[in-house]
């Protein structure tokens, strides 16, 4: 069972940044993908931005160019760097990474962290 603990959010004005870390007990390469999803008030959790097993990264439209996925392979964090940041991006965000076991694709979430991105 893959444990995933969340750290960095908090209150930003609109422009401001704030950097999210996803630590795991697991190596970070041996997740099929690793990234992090976010869910607005009234509103359906969403897949923000991910990395595959190989270091490629995803973003959704909206974040492209504003937000950075990275990964440490020694310290076996996933980040999210968030600049610019928009009211719109206020929501809880969730560290999720998928892992193959036994022909499974299993899916795990962190607990949660707030961001509230203030007009």
């Amino acid at each position: 069972q893959a444990q995933l603990a969340e750290s960095g959010g908090g209150l930003v004005q609109a422009g401001g940044s704030l950097r999210l870390s996803c630590a795991t007990a697991e190596a970070v390469a041996s997740f099929n993908a690793i990234g992090w999803y976010r869910q607005a008030p009234g509103k359906q959790r969403e897949l923000v931005a991910d990395m595959s097993r190989g270091g490629s990264p995803f973003y959704v439209d909206s974040v492209k160019g504003r937000f950075n996925i990275s990964r440490d392979t020694i310290k076996n964090t996933v980040s999210l760097q968030m600049n610019s940041l928009k009211p719109e991006d206020t929501g809880v965000y969730y560290c999720h990474a998928e892992m193959w076991v036994r022909s499974q694709l299993l899916e795990y979430w962190g607990q949660g962290t707030q961001v509230t991105v203030s007009s």
